[in-house]
């Protein structure tokens, strides 16, 4: 544990990163509870509960999520019901089919659909030259 503590600290000496430092810090307490801790004690509430609350500032979630939602990261597929309790609670408008990001990247699939239409194109045809080649050899 000593060990591991001080790689923390290194980790943030080095970066000066809250972030990085929560990152490693959920690492390692993921790894202790898989790999060292026996199965009953996994099974302790007061260690894992099945719930836990957690605090944040109303004003940094707002942005947070705004940049997310703006930057294509804002998964909609998970939580619906929470996602839209959230957007109430914190005033966000927000119409998940009217996301620009999504319409670009839905843009740029129907770009390579369309590429890939014209590569089966072309396969057929060079399958059809092909066939000739063999018969005019086969003559």
């Amino acid at each position: 544990m000593n060990l591991l503590i001080g790689l923390l600290n290194i980790a943030i000496e080095e970066d000066n990163n809250r972030v990085s430092y929560l990152m490693q810090k959920a690492e390692i307490l993921a790894e202790i509870e898989l790999f060292y801790l026996l199965p009953h004690q996994r099974r302790w509430k007061t260690w894992f509960p099945e719930v836990i609350h957690y605090y944040a500032d109303v004003d940094k979630t707002r942005v947070e999520i705004k940049r997310l939602i703006k930057e294509g990261e804002w998964d909609t597929k998970e939580f619906t019901e929470m996602r839209k309790n959230l957007f109430k609670v914190l005033r966000i408008e927000h119409n998940l089919n009217d996301n620009e990001v999504m319409l670009e990247k839905l843009k740029s699939h129907d770009e390579k659909l369309e590429k890939l239409d014209k590569l089966e194109k072309l396969e057929e045809k060079l399958e059809k030259l092909e066939k000739l080649l063999e018969e005019k050899h086969a003559k």
